[in-house]
């Protein structure tokens, strides 16, 4: 059976996970870089983020390395995707990560706005899913499932 597991994400004790006005000019919002600086210097982000041989280790690190551990699939926000608001003007926006998003496995992106999907470098393809989060979570699992059947057998 899949399990769900929450990773590489910082909360406020307040609930947010990022700060309000998110732009392309800030990501996370404004002043939502403060939850995550934790992380930003640590070798897993600056390897897997950032496309980089550096950065501290430790327990932050050892922390960060865990969550990326036996993923199978990830499940975002349409925020965590992108700023873009309503409707899709366009297929030109593919997320804030460049060519080869750091996921490497199956994305999807909870929306109210229908997109195809969108296949990129490194194994991620991102998947618009207009359902709601239980119709999500079982498209990402009947994924998951049919992958282990068609690898082991």
């Amino acid at each position: 059976m899949s399990k769900i597991k929450v990773a590489a994400f910082s909360l406020s004790l307040d609930g947010f996970g990022a700060g309000t006005d998110q732009s392309i000019d800030a990501p996370l919002g404004k002043g939502g870089e403060k939850l995550h600086e934790w992380f930003f210097p640590t070798k897993i982000f600056q390897t897997k983020v950032m496309g980089k041989e550096v950065g501290s280790e430790g327990t932050d690190n050892d922390f960060g390395e865990k969550s990326f551990e036996n993923i199978g699939a990830w499940i975002m926000g349409r925020n965590m995707f992108g700023p873009i608001r309503g409707n899709w003007p366009d297929e030109e926006w593919k997320g804030w990560w460049g060519e080869e998003p750091p996921y490497h496995v199956p994305v999807f992106v909870l929306t109210h706005h229908e997109r195809a999907p969108v296949a990129m470098k490194g194994g991620t393809t991102f998947h618009f899913v207009t359902e709601g989060i239980e119709t999500t979570l079982e498209k990402a699992t009947h994924i998951l499932l049919t992958r282990k059947k068609t690898s082991y057998g």
